[in-house]
């Protein structure tokens, strides 16, 4: 059976009518998890681009030391499915509610752990060897972040507003985005470029303190899944192994979700992380200028991805990542030429076509479309490990393969941009095949 992208429930999923604060709760509580987790997860990638390559490794060529400190981003990528099978089984096991809880904490404190982390000149090579440990730890959190609040959303949605309710999991990439983007911007500006580089740095790993507290207070008060306790604790009987049974069953929907996974992660880590190494190591540009840009198309997400969700609920799932993947296929090689050309107001028009057009369009309709692949006995693990496996194949190296690239283009921008419009197409071509309902 081919997928749709323009599915409203799965085959296997009863008629369920949560209440209205049951799924506004399930919404706050997979909006501020996400939060959390993705300030900690991007705040890596930031200061990877500018602090990493000269405290963690100091004994190699700049341009190498870059492609190490991006090959660590790339390593919390790797962990991910890892992350997305573990939390999976116990979610489709014991429920959401519990694993949610869990990863907010691991990811806290293995980005406190960071923040403290002596460098290469304290204690040698176990600072790179402790930064991938800690940089590992959090992928495996994350890995099991985005399959349960996206459910938790999901399966306590109103019926034919699945896609706007579960828009938060998606937001909260944006906050997390601004935050993390933002406190490195300030710090940046108010410390000087030394002292931020010495110590100041540490301080947006230290504040995810802050963050963790609260993540873990509004998720503790959320309810279990509706549908999960109808239909796994009370129904069904639960499966040992989930992730066997969401392979077994459907196969080729993890392979659909890597493909329509490629326009999102190319398009948004291209223009946040790869871009900002980019403009300043081979163009010159000013560092602050792509921090602004970042803060920017985070803030914006905030109500685009909510508004493309809305549509999507009224107009299909499909109709809107479409437009998405198509508007990110014709933007690729006008943003590296405004690059070029160093002209800033073109430069934040088609980071915005590609951040906040393209990528929030896709995105807007992930939660209802992948998880619904699955049924609710193993939807955890199908739908999450499918989800961080799509990560590692087009996001975690997205911008270690972009460095790579230009350099083998000797500098040239031309690889990168055919490889954006590359995974745009992939995913465009894909989703059009998919029949709608």
């Amino acid at each position: 059976m081919t997928p749709s992208l323009d599915t409203t429930g799965s085959p296997d999923a009863a008629p369920l009518s949560p209440s209205r604060s049951q799924a506004r709760k399930a919404a706050l509580g997979s909006f501020v998890g996400a939060v959390v987790d993705w300030y900690d997860f991007l705040l890596y990638g930031i200061v990877a681009a500018l602090v990493f390559n000269g405290a963690f490794f100091p004994q190699v060529s700049k341009s190498t030391g870059t492609l190490a400190a991006f090959a660590t981003f790339g390593v919390g990528f790797l962990f991910r499915p890892l992350g997305g099978i573990v939390f999976g089984h116990f979610g489709d096991r014991l429920g959401r509610k519990r694993m949610l809880v869990i990863t907010v904490m691991m990811m806290g404190l293995s980005t406190v752990a960071i923040g403290l982390l002596p460098t290469y000149a304290t204690i040698g090579l176990w600072a790179p060897a402790l930064l991938v440990a800690f940089r590992a730890l959090q992928g495996f959190a994350v890995g099991g972040e985005w399959g349960g609040a996206a459910l938790m959303a999901v399966e306590s949605a109103p019926r034919g507003k699945k896609a706007f309710y579960s828009s938060g999991v998606q937001v909260g990439y944006g906050v997390g985005l601004v935050l993390a983007t933002g406190i490195v911007a300030i710090l940046s500006h108010l410390l000087g470029e030394a002292a931020f580089r010495s110590w100041g740095w540490r301080l947006p790993f230290v504040f995810s303190v802050v963050l963790v507290l609260i993540g873990l207070w509004v998720r503790s008060s959320m309810d279990e899944s509706r549908e999960f306790v109808e239909k796994v604790e009370h129904g069904h009987r639960k499966l040992k192994m989930p992730v066997l049974e969401a392979i077994t069953r459907h196969p080729k929907a993890f392979l659909y979700i890597v493909a329509l996974r490629l326009a999102e992660l190319f398009t948004m880590y291209i223009v946040t992380a790869f871009a900002l190494s980019y403009s300043t190591t081979n163009l010159g540009l000013s560092r602050d200028l792509f921090l602004g840009i970042g803060l920017f198309v985070g803030a914006l997400s905030c109500v685009t991805i909510p508004c493309f969700a809305w549509l999507a609920d009224r107009l299909g799932l499909r109709r809107i990542y479409l437009i998405g993947a198509f508007i990110g296929l014709l933007s690729a090689v006008p943003f590296f030429l405004a690059l070029e050309a160093r002209a800033t107001v073109w430069i934040v028009i088609f980071s915005v076509m590609l951040a906040n057009v393209a990528h929030d369009m896709v995105v807007s309709v992930q939660q209802p479309l992948f998880t619904e692949l699955f049924g609710a006995e193993y939807r955890y693990s199908g739908a999450g490990v499918g989800y961080q496996f799509a990560s590692v194949v087009g996001g975690g190296f997205t911008p270690f393969i972009a460095v790579a690239l230009v350099g083998v283009g000797g500098g040239s921008w031309h690889l990168v941009a055919a490889y954006l419009a590359i995974g745009c197409l992939i995913s465009l071509i894909v989703a059009a095949r998919m029949k709608p309902e």
